[in-house]
């Protein structure tokens, strides 16, 4: 199991492509929380299950100002298929080459199956992890630690 950047780190700034010919950087979102959702593969059935999840309680997490990022190491027209398929109304990032490169800065790539591990990061406006989840990679770990953490930054920061 790894052991992922914790709360109180710098959040390592990605630039990765969300559609054939868009990148999402990270410092792009400074000023706005964020949410970073990585997971195994996008057509595994806990990560279907995760994701659709996560486009259904969407709502909720805009409320907080928050801006959600799934990713994994799928290639973008693996995702874009994948996004489609399941309706998501969030962008999913394809760490795929260098393959994990930005999941191994998060501490966040399980190197023994070439995957990303199911693991959750806040990270506030400032750029700073302000909160960060590793389950284990066969379980969905749900939205209620992300809320939680939503609710628990400081009220300053709240939009």
């Amino acid at each position: 199991m790894s052991n992922i950047l914790s709360a109180g780190s710098p959040a390592p700034d990605f630039s990765l492509h969300v559609t054939p010919d868009q990148r999402l950087s990270l410092n792009e979102l400074r000023g706005k929380p964020v949410i970073l959702a990585f997971y195994p593969a996008d057509w595994s059935p806990v990560c279907g299950d995760q994701m659709a999840l996560y486009n259904e309680i969407l709502p909720e997490f805009q409320k907080f100002g928050a801006i959600l990022v799934g990713v994994s190491v799928d290639g973008v027209w693996c995702h874009e298929a994948f996004a489609k398929d399941r309706h998501l109304q969030f962008p999913l990032a394809a760490d795929f080459e260098p393959k994990g490169e930005v999941a191994r800065a998060y501490g966040a790539y399980r190197s023994e199956v070439g995957v990303c591990e199911r693991a959750l990061f806040l990270i506030d406006q400032k750029g700073v992890i302000d909160w960060s989840y590793l389950s284990p990679i066969a379980i969905n770990p749900g939205a209620d630690g992300i809320l939680e953490a939503l609710e628990n930054l400081p009220k300053k920061e709240k939009p």
